[in-house]
């Protein structure tokens, strides 16, 4: 992994030997109690450099990742007011149901390959990933009407007839994408749980680049309109996944022991596991589905759905970094408490809810002072830029709200 072993990967996260303040002896790896400011001010600043040294490469991947979506969005809503609409409705609403459904049951390995790795059990982490891989791709299975019959099923909620015929078929384009997921998932996971995380920006990075050339060249040059934009979301989508395999299998010794039978052992324990973590994270992604469905139902139902969706592409990119920080927590309390750390597990959880409550404040007053703006980035009518300005105030409010909810979830 870079060079560097997982038992020297380990000594870098959990909390440091006793500092100004402790009680413990010198054999102490946990955080002192906390008696001044001075105390305070130490373990803050040493806990923030702890987190942001995993979240910021999750954040920046997962980032990377939603930025397919939105650049796919961005494309196809300089082709037409329909296109965008009914892409943004498969995206934000079929897509998003199985992101969902499938992150949270993948969100699983965060606590069991966290502890195993915090407790030195490095080789059960290939296990775990691989249980994880059975679980998942045979849930996409069972997730594949949602997109073979979104067209009627969007046509039942209400949408209007132009927006849910295209949906529909864009749905059906991107099915390759959904079983995508279940590799990429668990392989995060994998190696969020070492803190091995810098690859996985890397390869974001990556894959966005990239995406945003084959749109180009299938959208701009080629023609292909949304089909050219289901054919890049899918190239782009296995990509990243199959680079995480090959990064895992060659460069995580430790980690990887080859494929093994004991994947299938206590698998539906695991299963409902799985299921669990996955109701806890869909609730919220699934409010913000139902919205736009609703939407539907408006007046004008294209601009309605068109500027919602805007609004709700651009709430996603501070989601996906408070998912970054979601993954960061979970790893850091998991590896300490399989340490036996519970004051750094207590202070992790205070430092993390603080700093995010101020980043979805600034998010805010970033979102209100540009409303007029923004919306340019995604169309170039000025009717549905004038329905997304009208959103921003609420838009606000929103990323106040959700910006600690995730990190505690987490």
């Amino acid at each position: 992994m870079d060079g560097v072993s997982s038992r020297e990967t380990a000594e870098l996260h959990p909390a440091p030997a006793t500092y100004v303040g402790a009680t413990e002896g010198p054999e102490s790896t946990d955080y002192p109690v906390i008696n001044n400011f001075q105390d305070a001010k130490y373990i803050c600043v040493m806990e923030s450099v702890k987190l942001w040294t995993i979240a910021g490469p999750i954040a920046f991947n997962i980032l990377c990742n939603y930025g397919i979506n939105s650049f796919t969005n961005i494309f196809v809503g300089h082709i037409g007011d329909l296109e965008l609409s009914a892409v943004a409705i498969s995206l934000s609403v079929i897509a998003n149901f199985t992101f969902g459904f499938l992150f949270g049951m993948a969100s699983a390995l965060e606590t069991l390959c966290g502890q195993a790795f915090g407790a030195g059990q490095i080789e059960m982490l290939g296990v775990y990933m691989q249980r994880s891989w059975i679980i998942l791709a045979a849930t996409c299975f069972f997730l594949l009407p949602l997109y073979i019959y979104s067209e009627p099923l969007l046509k039942l909620l209400g949408q209007e007839k132009e927006i849910a015929e295209l949906a529909g078929k864009f749905s059906i384009q991107i099915i390759p994408q959904m079983f995508s997921l279940a590799v990429n998932f668990p392989t995060q996971k994998f190696l969020q749980a070492q803190s091995d995380v810098a690859i996985l920006a890397w390869l974001g990075f990556a894959a966005l680049f990239v995406h945003t050339g084959i749109l180009y060249l299938f959208i701009r040059v080629f023609g292909w309109g949304t089909t050219g934009a289901a054919a890049a979301y899918n190239i782009s989508a296995w990509g990243i996944s199959l680079a995480q395999c090959v990064y895992v299998v060659g460069w995580c010794k430790d980690g990887w022991k080859g494929l093994s039978w004991l994947a299938f052992k206590d698998i539906w324990a695991f299963v409902r596991l799985s299921i669990a973590s996955a109701v806890m994270l869909c609730l919220e992604i699934w409010y913000f589905m139902t919205i736009i469905v609703l939407t539907g139902h408006l007046e004008n139902p294209v601009i309605a759905v068109g500027s919602l969706s805007i609004c709700m592409n651009i709430n996603g990119w501070e989601s996906m970094l408070f998912i970054g920080i979601n993954a960061a927590i979970s790893v850091r309390v998991s590896n300490e408490l399989g340490s036996g750390h519970p004051r750094a597990t207590k202070y992790s959880v205070i430092i993390t809810c603080i700093e995010s409550l101020i980043i979805g404040i600034f998010f805010a007053i970033l979102i209100i002072a540009t409303k007029d703006h923004f919306a340019v980035i995604f169309t170039s009518s000025k009717e549905m830029q004038t329905a997304v300005s009208k959103l921003a105030f609420l838009l606000g409010i929103t990323m106040i709200l959700n910006s600690v909810q995730p990190v505690i979830s987490g």
